[in-house]
């Protein structure tokens, strides 16, 4: 209450030095504004490579179709996977604040080599004018080795960033001032918007540039537009809310796992209250929130039984169990989210590979095939705002829900938006191959008399999915995990994305072998008039049927956490009925 009376922060946001801080004097859209800022251009940086990889790997280094999509795809997995590192560090020991300023450091550099490794005679492949590249030189192993090298140190550096960027900005807002929480409601949305603002420019503006100016200033531009982000998030640090680092997520659920383990056999109590649990004033200080137990998972409340041991690794409060089971809920509707993100690898890779069979022209200017997923930014930018604007106000009346619809409905929604995506994709890819056959292009693999522009509609619809299922999940994860565990949380989202691009390795290096057998050359070659794409992405969209009914399976048993704000209330409720029972015990005795 004093606290609130103050105009302090409630929810436990401190300055760099560990001090309170006041509400007025730090956080909110102010500080969010230089945050917003460095996602801009590390979008930026970050598509101005991965965009047009794939372009890369087959012009310059000369890598086949299959090949060249799973080292994107290969890559792109690990820049989604590293976060949960990444996210480890940031809560068990150097917080969100300085694990982001040492990760971008090491991302600055994976960026610089990069561009060096374009731009250096020695290490740059040699140029070949050859169409067919049949006489051309292939990369040393110096020059793939500081190319991948750099690709990796990136992805290093992406771990450290990516986790807790869009958590330190989520933290500028106080969950328990309602106010605040309002806004914290349209930050991510708004966060997307930056992010595929910055993508936007990558796609067209940078892809541009490489395909018709140069590898060089196509790297070196993202290279220094990084750079200038990083100063810039700098700038706003007198701005910015900090949370404390509050000690190893996996720790705190190992413990629990391994105390309830390890009292298999004892008996649950007849009462929850004989569960082990601090007392109220404990989280008060911290400025946490007590969570009372719950019969999910109820296996794990066997952490909370007394035995007379008090180590870790044999009590837990109930809070802590609680914590560990919102973690553990999550994952099935995690599981559930991998293969639209196999879907989404496909932008970078098949889709791109598509665009180069096609005609490009638009006058005099040649567009470049990678570019078209631009489209896909424009397509989720006009979605999330018709989304945050009209159809969740609408929504709002109908269901009472501050969001409109649900965050797993939202997210049913985009998944039901990826098996239409995929069908739109395995039509589209037929009507190629049914003209490249007519014109007889087949064997030679010659350009297609089709405009680039009749793959719109699939890059379209992705946009739309991102809409509604990349907003969802971001922020599904973070909202259902615990405070104690936000950085983790988010990092959920992000192996989502990990997961769905090595899947996307897996099925695609699969699929090419088991297709080449009995005489066949395979479904996916590197001449794709005289490969099957329609029936892959035909496959892919019975997988994403598959998958949409998982979904449906899982979210029927998915229990939502309490809300925060509510919790913090019946916290000072708590206290303050303790208080004044002490008092007037305290009273009667004298």
């Amino acid at each position: 209450m004093e606290s609130e009376e103050k105009g302090y922060t409630e929810d436990g946001t401190v300055d760099l030095k560990g001090n309170p801080i006041l509400r007025s004097k730090r956080g909110g859209w102010t500080a969010c504004s230089f945050i917003v800022v460095y996602e801009v251009f590390e979008r930026m940086a970050y598509y101005g490579i991965s965009s047009n990889l794939f372009i890369y790997l087959t012009k310059k280094l000369q890598q086949g179709t299959v090949k060249s999509a799973n080292n994107v795809t290969n890559w792109v997995g690990t820049i989604w996977m590293t976060p949960v590192l990444g996210a480890y560090i940031a809560d068990a020991v150097l917080g969100r604040y300085w694990t982001f300023l040492i990760a971008s450091a090491i991302y600055l550099s994976g960026m610089s080599l990069l561009t060096l490794s374009v731009s250096v005679d020695p290490l740059r492949p040699a140029p070949c004018s050859d169409l067919t590249a049949a006489n051309c030189k292939k990369a040393t192993p110096l020059q793939l080795a500081v190319f991948f090298g750099a690709l990796y140190t990136l992805a290093l550096g992406t771990g450290g960033t990516k986790p807790n960027i869009s958590t330190i900005g989520a933290d500028q807002f106080d969950e328990f001032d309602p106010k605040e929480k309002a806004h914290k409601l349209s930050f991510f949305n708004w966060w997307m918007f930056s992010i595929f603002f910055g993508t936007l420019f990558a796609n067209t503006v940078l892809v541009y540039i490489q395909d018709n100016v140069g590898w060089t200033l196509g790297y070196g531009l993202p290279t220094v537009g990084l750079a200038l982000s990083i100063a810039i998030f700098l700038a706003g640090t007198p701005f910015y809310r900090h949370k404390l680092p509050t000690g190893s997520p996996f720790t705190k659920m190992a413990k629990v796992v391994v105390a309830a383990l390890r009292k298999w056999s004892v008996p649950d109590p007849v009462d929850p209250k004989e569960l082990y649990e601090l007392d109220l004033e404990e989280y008060a200080k911290k400025g946490k929130y007590r969570i009372d137990s719950t019969p999910t998972l109820r296996f794990l409340n066997k952490a909370c039984l007394k035995t007379g041991s008090t180590s870790p690794w044999m009590l837990c409060s109930v809070t802590q169990v609680e914590e560990t089971k919102q973690m553990l809920r999550m994952i099935p509707i995690l599981i559930a989210t991998f293969v639209p993100s196999t879907m989404i690898a496909q932008i970078g890779t098949l889709f791109v590979k598509q665009g180069t069979t096609l005609n490009r022209n638009v006058g005099n200017f040649k567009i470049p095939p990678a570019s078209l997923a631009g489209f896909v930014t424009i397509s989720m930018l006009i979605s999330v705002v018709l989304y945050d604007r009209f159809f969740m106000k609408i929504l709002r009346r109908w269901t009472k829900n501050p969001r409109g619809i649900s965050l797993l409905q939202r997210m049913g929604i985009g998944l039901f938006f990826h098996i239409v995506i995929m069908v739109v994709a395995s039509l589209t890819e037929r009507h190629r191959l049914n003209v490249a056959r007519a014109n007889g292009l087949v064997e030679n693999g010659n350009q297609v008399p089709l405009s680039i522009f009749i793959l719109l509609p699939q890059f379209v619809l992705m946009g739309t999915a991102d809409a509604f299922l990349e907003v969802a999940k971001i922020e599904f994860f973070y909202d259902q995990a615990p405070e104690s565990m936000k950085s983790l949380g988010t990092s959920y989202s992000m192996v989502s994305l990990g997961a769905g691009n090595f899947i996307s390795t897996f099925l695609l290096s699969t699929v090419s072998k088991i297709t080449r057998g009995e005489g066949h050359e395979g479904w996916i070659r590197n001449n794709l008039n005289a490969s099957h794409l329609d029936y892959y992405y035909a496959f892919l969209a019975i997988l994403n049927f598959l998958n949409f009914l998982l979904f449906l399976l899982v979210v029927r048993a998915y229990v939502y956490k309490a809300e925060v704000s509510d919790s913090m209330r019946t916290l000072r409720e708590e206290l303050v009925a303790s208080r004044q029972k002490l008092t007037n015990e305290e009273a009667a005795t004298n």
